[in-house]
This record gives structure tokens, sequence and C-alpha cells, in this order.
């Protein structure tokens, strides 16, 4: 390693973060710029540890004792070269992902981890600013047609490798902008939509073709579509959001968490939030949770980006509940070293404003005489192990009605959409309503393959994009039987 003492040396530092009272006016990312020097002492922290765990805690099997050391050595390009050949997209990944790397990190036992995250993101911005990004078509076509559907994380990992196996690749999205989850998903504060427009003027100068407002299934019939092409990759992601049929839920005031979001990310870039690109009305109509009592229900990232967002729209209260358990703030013994911890987590939108409750269920939705929705009934439970299963106890005395305008159900996502493409595809699903697949793919139809959320249920988008490569992998062997595509290293945690 270039520093085997950097460990002993330096400490963990990130990039320090926009004041809250500043960035609540605005939907800028929220770290501040890092310098190469401060990214260099971050990487030098890697020891030579003989085990990298990290390769395994990382989906995609990045190889970062390497990319750190070329980055300690201050070979930015070589460090580009290490990253991009595991990973499409770090400049993604290096903002967004949980970093499950890190918590395998060998360092990580008795020591804060490496900054991982921190030094992909780095690598990447870098490689963008000195020109290493390029668009590098394939030198020879292979004569094979795919089409991506969805053009989400694993969408566009999937097309990526199959145009460079030679493949000629059309990416379908039935929003008005390429994306997927990634531009209308997430928050412009954590991720800025010009990373993905960027990225994508490389993939279409690499011979990539995208064809958004088109919806597979009802613009274009599956018939033709396989007609069309030699084949067809499914990465429409999972889209049915999990409800809560609970007495009130039809009330003005209700809405599906990632509406809300979209429609934020749809006004950021300045589009308009009422009608699609058709101009057809759709939804329930402007979401803002200005000068509203604002519970989002539900624990996870998509609850914490709709505290964020409903800071900045002015919302007089905010308030997050779980129905689980409030995780413990240190790792659990039930999650060692070097899995993925269960411990507490405060996301950058927490510390902005949030009150969170742990163990609540509700049980009503409140309206008033005009069918608005003005309160939640809540009810504190009491966890038990019950034969080796834990099951909730409503604790008695304990419900009430607080007072609330806007709920947000951020509980997740059941399954992709059944109606349309995959209804006409006929295709089989598996017992949680994904796609059915076999080394992805379908067991319906061997000229359809299947990646992302669609194929394994709702993830990460780190996991979409190994999905994406793995299944690019699959398919281009399929086509041409056999693949120079690179194959993912098998998890050293899989096989423990």
């Amino acid at each position: 390693m270039g520093k085997p003492t950097g460990f002993l040396e330096f400490t963990r530092e990130l990039p320090k973060k926009r004041d809250v009272s500043t960035r609540l006016h605005d939907y800028r990312e929220i770290e501040q710029p890092f310098s190469e020097s401060d990214s260099q002492k971050q990487a030098a922290r890697c020891m030579d540890c003989g085990t990298p765990f990290c390769h395994s805690g990382c989906p995609l099997g990045n190889i970062i004792p390497e990319f750190n050391d070329a980055v300690y050595e201050q070979n930015w390009e070589y460090a580009w070269e290490i990253l991009s050949s595991t990973n499409n997209f770090p400049e993604f990944t290096g903002r967004i992902c949980p970093a499950p790397c890190e918590s395998a990190c060998v360092l990580g036992i008795n020591k804060p981890p490496v900054a991982i995250e921190f030094v992909e993101k780095s690598i990447a911005e870098v490689a963008f600013a000195k020109g290493f990004v390029k668009s590098t078509p394939p030198l020879k076509r292979t004569g094979k047609t795919v089409a991506v559907v969805g053009s989400g994380p694993a969408g566009l990992a999937a097309a990526a490798q199959l145009n460079k196996a030679g493949h000629t690749v059309t990416v379908f999205e039935r929003a008005d902008q390429i994306g997927g989850l990634l531009r209308y998903g997430i928050p412009d504060f954590k991720l800025e939509k010009w990373t993905i427009d960027r990225r994508l003027a490389v993939m279409e100068a690499e011979g990539i073709t995208f064809r958004p407002g088109v919806n597979v299934g009802v613009d274009i019939k599956a018939k033709d579509l396989l007609a069309d092409f030699d084949l067809v990759m499914l990465t429409g992601g999972s889209t049915v959001p999990r409800d809560l049929p609970i007495p009130g839920r039809e009330l003005t005031g209700v809405y599906p968490a990632m509406e809300f979001l979209s429609q934020q990310n749809k006004r950021v870039a300045g589009r308009d939030v009422a009608v699609d690109h058709r101009g057809v009305p759709y939804g329930n109509g402007e979401l803002l949770a200005t000068g509203k009592h604002v519970v989002v229900i539900g624990g996870g990232d998509t609850g914490s980006d709709c505290v964020g967002t409903s800071n900045r729209h002015g919302a007089i209260s905010v308030t997050q509940i779980e129905l689980m358990p409030m995780p413990p703030k240190e790792r659990a013994d039930s999650t060692p070293w070097p899995h993925w911890p269960m411990m507490l987590r405060t996301s950058t939108s927490h510390e902005e404003g949030c009150e969170r409750h742990w163990s609540i269920n509700t049980k009503a939705f409140i309206g008033d005489e005009n069918g608005n929705l003005k309160a939640l009934r809540l009810v504190n439970l009491e966890w038990k192990n019950e034969n080796g299963r834990m099951q909730m106890v409503e604790q008695p005395g304990t419900e009430r009605d607080v007072p609330c305008d806007l709920a947000l159900l951020a509980a997740g996502f059941l399954h992709p959409q059944h109606e349309g493409l995959l209804s006409d595809l006929n295709l089989e699903r598996d017992e949680r309503g994904n796609v059915k697949t076999l080394n992805y793919q379908t067991v319906s139809n061997p000229n359809v393959f299947a990646a992302g959320d669609m194929r394994r249920g709702q993830s990460l988008v780190v996991w979409a994009i190994s999905e994406g490569r793995e299944a690019a992998r699959a398919a281009d062997t399929y086509l041409m039987g056999e693949s120079m595509l690179e194959a993912k290293a098998v998890s050293m945690l899989a096989t423990a």
C-alpha cells in the first residue's frame, strides 16, 4: 500500500455539510467540495489488511484497496480505470449508497472505517473534471438488437454493458425523462440531476438510443417489442407501493411518498407536476407540505427523503413514525462484523429537524366534515418474542389522535406493476410478485430477461447496478454463446 501507517496517522473525515439554515432554502447537494489532498489522506487510511472484506461487502465487488492506493499515489487516471471496471456509475453510488463496503472494512473492527464512499465520489468527480471519462463506442457491432425497458440504475447499467458488448441498445422509459428512480425518486439535495445528464451524454455518444415518454405495453405492445428486438431486458423497478388500508385511507391528505417526492423533483427541473408529458392530468394534484403538520409513515430512506423535502417546503411540523422498535445505537450482536449492521441511522434530513418515534402503529386516518385529513389515530406497540417470532402487542391506554394535514406513506414497495407489459408477456411471477427468472432469464420466455428491483424486489441502487451488469452478461452469453463482459467475483460473505 502507498502508506502502510496511514490508518494510524489520519482520522476519518467526511466533507463538511452546508449549514442547515442555508440548505433548507434550496435543493442543491448538501456536501461541500473536498480537496484532492483531503481525498488522498482518507485513501491513505486503507490498511494492508491481507483479506479485503470490503470487496465482499460491496454488491459490485469494487476493487477498493487498489483504487485507494492509486488515490494516495495521486494517480487519478489509474484509480478511475480500476473503479470503472466494476462500477458503471460511481458518481451515483458515491453520493447515495449506504456503503455496505464500509461496514465490512477491517479497520472498522476497532476504528472508524475507511471513507470508501467519499473516495469513490472523489475519483468520479476528478475523472470527469480531468477528461478521463470518455465515450468508447464498440469497435464492432454484433447485429443483435436489445430493448431495455426502464431507465433506472439497473436499466442504465444493463444498457451500458450490452452496448459495450457490441449490441444495438434502445432504452425505453415511460416518464418524460431518462433516469427512473435516480431522476424521479431521489431528491436533488442528495443527487443533483446534472450528474445524470452528464452520464447520459456519454452513453448517447457510445451509441445507446434513449426513448423517454414511451410506455411499453401501452404505446408499444409486447408482441411488437418481441418482434422488433432480438432480446428484451425488463428493468422497470418495484413500483407498487405498500398501502395502509385502514379507516380514512380515502381522505384528502393521504398520499404515497413517491408521488410526493417525484413531484418535487419535477418542480426543481421546471416541469409541470400536475400533468404528464402529454398534458394529461394524473395523480392527486399538486402535493405540498407548506404550512402543514406532516407525518411520514415509514422509517426508511424514502421516509427520510420525505422529511427533508417537507422541511424545505416549510411544514409546521414533521414527524416520522416506524412500526418496528428503535434500532440499537451501536452494531447489534445479531449483525456482527463484517455484515451490514442493524443499528440506528440518522440522515442529513433528520438533522434538519424531525421528531422520530418507533413502535408506533397507525390505527386510522381522521378527517373533517369536508373529507380532509386532520389527524392520525396512533397507538404504542410492545414487541414480544413468541415461539421465535416477534409479535406486536398494542399497549393499553396509549391510543391517541395527533394533528396531521399530510400523511405520506413510505412503507416500501411490494412488487412491479403486473398490469400491462408483464401480463401481456404472460410472465411467471415468484411468491412475492416479482418476475421469476433463472440466471436473469425469465422462466416464461427465453428472449426476455429481467434485472433489478423488478426481479429481486425493492433494494439499493448499488444492487440495481450490480443486477444490470450481471443480467447483461447473461443476456450477452445467450445471444452470442459466450461473453467477454466482466464477471463479478463470488462474495466471501455469501459463502462464509
